[in-house]
């Protein structure tokens, strides 16, 4: 007969444990979210605040490594609320606490932002091919293809039949200028 009640309570204390953690977790994010650009940034950056899951259009990002709130606003009918702030010179490398308030509600530790001295880079990458810049890299993607002949362009070139097509025109040219030239020398 004992055995019921304590079954019951045991059950009680099981669904106490596994609900407590999601409690827990709706109160401490409440699917509001917060995070910077650039990911980590030096002491006197600006950076750029987005905020998720706010309700309305406005809000403010706070953090002891802001020199002043982050006005949020929502551009362009986006559901983020955007904004920007300036970094405290003067702070040490590490990670600061964002928090949010919008909607009426504030949102405590919604984000993250990293702090730390950038260092030079040792190796500066330099380019290992031309630039496809201009009329010349952009006139096959502009103009369609003429019928039975197939577009080829791809990141590392136009491609053979074009390269032939190329030295065909260049050939035809040559013995034109040369065909012009034989003609004009007095005899």
């Amino acid at each position: 007969m004992r055995s019921g009640p304590i079954a019951l309570r045991a059950a009680g204390a099981a669904l106490a444990l596994v609900l407590a953690p999601t409690a827990g977790t709706a109160l401490a994010h409440d699917g509001v979210e917060a995070g910077v650009t650039p990911a980590t940034a030096a002491p006197g950056a600006d950076i750029d605040v987005r905020v998720k899951g706010c309700e309305g259009t406005t809000g403010t990002a706070k953090s002891p490594a802001f020199v002043a709130d982050a006005e949020l606003t929502a551009r362009d009918g986006g559901h983020a609320l955007l904004g920007g702030a300036t970094l405290r010179t003067g702070l040490r490398d590490g990670t600061y606490q964002v928090s949010v308030s919008c909607g009426g509600h504030d949102h405590p530790d919604a984000g993250t932002l990293t702090v730390g001295h950038r260092q030079e880079p040792t190796h500066h990458p330099s380019p290992v091919a031309p630039v496809r810049a201009g009329g010349g890299g952009t006139a096959a993607f502009a103009a369609p293809a003429a019928p039975g002949v197939a577009q080829t362009a791809s990141p590392d070139g136009l491609g053979t039949p074009y390269t032939l097509l190329g030295l065909g025109m260049a050939a035809v040219a040559a013995v034109a200028v040369a065909f012009r030239s034989s003609r004009r020398r007095p005899e």
